[in-house]
């Protein structure tokens, strides 16, 4: 299925005519998913509770720096940017076929840093769930609710972020302050970073999810294309970025 979006939709919540996905996907073949747990040999952190992915995220994020809703060293050569909407489904997609390898390859060993721009213009659960997405990072936790929120994402508006989902996912993340992440997801700073996601992504011309963009630096972005979700095919992008 393919989902199509105006680039002013990214950023107006009331424009409901933009369905999941909002980006231009044309895949020739369904991927098989990539697994997300590391090596065996890896200890399991502790903390890691039964909802879907927690383990795998646990391990996958373990021990790298999070600031805000930066992961990985802030001194890293590459600098890539994602914008994403937690309901989209090519969002989660991408979280699970391709993003553990750039993780692994390129954040783990500190080559690069990835830096999350959270949109919420799919529906009401969007725009819950960013909320306690970038609560997290105030705690430095928002990758391990990102990621375990697409890996149980449900389907788009049927009220799946619920109460109890947000609550066991937080619960699920060592180190994670419950009680702080709730006065925080409705906070002054929240609101403010949502906002400043919003217009990132009115001047980078978002026309939608996910979208990427890396550079040597915040003000030297260059867009990435996303044809599929082969990890070769993202990686090779940053490759010659990294060569320049």
């Amino acid at each position: 299925m393919k989902h199509e979006g105006r680039a002013d939709a990214v950023v107006d919540r009331t424009d409901m005519d933009v369905r999941c996905g909002c980006r231009l996907l044309l895949c020739a073949a369904a991927l098989a998913t990539a697994a997300v747990a590391t090596a065996a040999a890896r200890a399991e952190p502790a903390g890691a509770a039964a909802v879907p992915g927690a383990r795998e995220v646990a391990a996958l994020l373990h021990g790298i720096p999070q600031s805000g809703a930066s992961l990985g060293n802030a001194k890293a050569r590459l600098t890539i940017v994602e914008y994403a909407d937690v309901q989209c489904v090519y969002c989660a997609r991408f979280a699970r076929e391709t993003l553990p390898t750039v993780i692994r390859k390129y954040v783990r060993t500190g080559r690069a840093r990835l830096v999350f721009r959270g949109l919420a213009f799919l529906g009401p659960d969007s725009g819950t769930a960013l909320r306690w997405t970038f609560a997290a990072g105030r705690q430095n936790r928002l990758w391990n609710v990102l990621e375990l929120l697409f890996a149980g994402q449900g389907d788009e508006n049927s009220g799946w972020v619920t109460e109890a989902r947000l609550t066991a996912v937080a619960r699920s993340v060592p180190g994670l302050d419950l009680a702080r992440m709730r006065q925080d997801r409705g906070g002054k700073t929240v609101t403010a970073q949502i906002a400043a996601a919003a217009q990132a992504a009115r001047g980078a011309h978002v026309p939608g999810t996910p979208f990427f963009q890396a550079g040597s630096s915040l003000m030297t972005l260059q867009t990435l294309s996303l044809k599929n979700f082969d990890p070769d095919d993202f990686t090779k992008q940053l490759d010659r970025l990294l060569l320049r």
